[in-house]
């Protein structure tokens, strides 16, 4: 599991290799994702926005941008967690993806960014 820390903002990604929905001979890999997103601040927080970059080794890069994410916009209190799953499709085995989350305290209305660590997306046939 990758994890980083933002303004007290915790994100980890667990990834998943899809074999069932992926086909090598059509150049299509699909992977899942998991986040978590843990508040240890000290403020209630809701995500507005995300913004990820996927990169796969044929060097294709696709940007993603939008209101909150798979159709939601949490609102964490202190010490609360939020955890989705979603995917993304590659045309090679193996690539990467890497983002932000654009946050707000809902005390003051203050928007912050908050990283989302760069992971592998890996089939596991490409580990050996």
């Amino acid at each position: 599991m990758i994890t980083s820390v933002t303004e007290g903002i915790k994100v980890s990604v667990k990834t998943t290799y899809q074999p069932e929905y992926s086909e090598f001979s059509k150049y299509q890999f699909v992977f899942t994702y998991r986040i978590t997103i843990e508040n240890n601040s000290d403020y209630t927080i809701q995500l507005l926005k995300r913004h990820w970059e996927i990169f796969d080794a044929n060097g294709i890069i696709k940007e993603v941008k939008g209101k909150g994410v798979v159709g939601q916009q949490p609102i964490l209190e202190p010490g609360e967690k939020h955890q989705y799953v979603s995917g993304c499709n590659l045309e090679a085995p193996y690539g990467k993806m890497e983002g932000k989350y654009i946050m707000e305290r809902l005390i003051d209305g203050k928007s912050f960014t908050v990283n989302i660590p760069e992971f592998s997306l890996i089939a596991p046939f490409k580990l050996n």
